[in-house]
């Protein structure tokens, strides 16, 4: 999927001319780690502002490994083998771990896709279980924050002794940047806390966006509500555009995780002089391309360098559909965009995932969506208040003609993991 999508989008750009284009916009080159699993545990021996994972585990009869689910590219394959070693030298049995997989809202992994993320070695001498968000029986009560979100963490993490989390620090349209407290909210948080955290009294700041943290309110709740849950132990890593290793930090969940941000933020931003009419993106391929859902975060990439009125052309795959049940009465029940805009604002409509839909909607305020995929029929994707295309080369040359001879279009391949942004003045 990566594969065929990219190279659609990237065959599109010997019909342009030269003079036209911006970028591709593109994550700077960071040397790969020659030695990933050794510099993973490099990094857990020498960890940041923490005592050493050995320390925090010796005399515990019980950890919680947390892990992402299906739709981060986080290499557990290389991250889980060196945690567990020093678990299980600190004398903790195989039967006293788990692996919690953190799907925030999302569906189980299960079978095939489980062992895609863990390994079947793993997979078959630990427990390793899914976080059910909906379910509020699986989550323990904390308490409610000063910003009235209630707080619900899923009880087997809470009932761990020594409490780990991993992740993945990239660029993430809310909360700023993903990783550290991320993975415990919304990751392993109960649907009563993301319905408040997730709801427009935090999405519509205008803080809350890609590489803002001071400020953002979706970021200062969520490590708010980490803080609540507990983290003894965190293991991050940030990864170039063909998914390697670039850094790993290990140790304190808020400084290690500030360390990689520091990283990737130089990493990962790609400014250009000025707005465009056109930008031509994708999801990177799997795994943020396989639904509707999932795809409006290169959607939501492209905004900064776009100017009003402009058109963003999206290439996805869409594999899976439009997305999970609840998502799909979303859009269902929301025909029109801009009542559903005004419904969420002005009364107590929820429905699990509108926050995505929320963010569509930023989108559109802003210009028009042209979508190219195989995933859904053309009648489909026009419900999701987008145009469907035959092809990226027929909407470029659309939109190229639309907006004249002086039209600049921008190209960005892998849209959710590059920070474009407009060079500071």
């Amino acid at each position: 999927t990566t594969e065929i999508y990219t190279l659609s989008l990237h065959d599109a750009l010997p019909i342009l001319p030269d003079n036209r284009v911006i970028g591709p916009l593109s994550i700077k080159p960071a040397p790969a780690l020659n030695n990933p699993s050794e510099a993973i545990r490099n990094a857990i021996q020498n960890p940041i502002a923490s005592k050493s994972l050995f320390e925090i585990a010796k005399g515990k009869k019980s950890a919680c490994i947390v892990i992402c689910d299906i739709t981060r590219p986080v290499p557990n394959q290389l991250i889980l083998p060196e945690i567990l070693t020093v678990l299980e030298n600190a004398g903790l049995l195989k039967n006293q771990i788990t692996i919690l997989i953190a799907t925030g809202m999302h569906r189980p992994n299960e079978g095939a896709e489980l062992i895609e993320l863990v390994g079947q070695t793993i997979a078959n001498n630990y427990r390793v279980v899914n976080h059910h968000g909906p379910i509020d029986s699986e989550q323990d009560y904390l308490g409610t924050t000063d910003n009235g979100v209630p707080v619900y963490i899923d009880s087997v993490y809470m009932k761990a002794e020594v409490k780990i989390t991993t992740g993945l620090i990239e660029p993430h349209f809310m909360a700023g940047y993903s990783g550290g407290r991320k993975v415990i909210c919304p990751g392993i948080v109960g649907f009563q806390t993301v319905k408040v955290w997730h709801s427009p009294k935090f999405l519509e700041h205008p803080k809350a966006e890609s590489d803002s943290l001071e400020g953002n309110p979706v970021h200062e709740e969520n490590t708010k509500i980490a803080l609540m849950a507990g983290c003894d132990f965190i293991v991050n890593v940030c990864l170039d555009g063909d998914r390697k290793i670039t850094w790993v930090g290990a140790g304190d969940m808020i400084k290690a995780w500030q360390e990689g941000v520091a990283f990737i933020r130089k990493v990962v931003k790609s400014p250009i002089d000025e707005p465009v009419d056109i930008v031509l993106t994708s999801c990177g391929g799997y795994p943020l391309d396989t639904t509707w859902y999932q795809a409006v975060k290169g959607l939501v990439g492209a905004l900064p360098i776009l100017k009003q009125g402009g058109t963003i052309i999206l290439v996805a795959s869409m594999t899976e559909g439009l997305g999970g049940p609840e998502f799909q009465q979303l859009m269902h029940e929301n025909p029109d965009i801009k009542a559903f805009k005004k419904r969420i604002m002005e009364t107590d409509y929820f429905i699990m995932d509108q926050w995505q839909l929320e963010e569509l909607c930023k989108v559109l305020e802003k210009g028009t969506v042209k979508v190219f995929t195989t995933g859904l029929s053309a009648e489909a994707l026009s419900k999701c208040h987008v145009t469907p295309v035959a092809s990226p080369e027929i909407a470029i040359t659309e939109a190229l003609h639309q907006y004249g001879p002086n039209a600049k279009i921008a190209v960005i391949p892998k849209g959710p993991y590059v920070l474009a942004c407009l060079a500071e003045k």
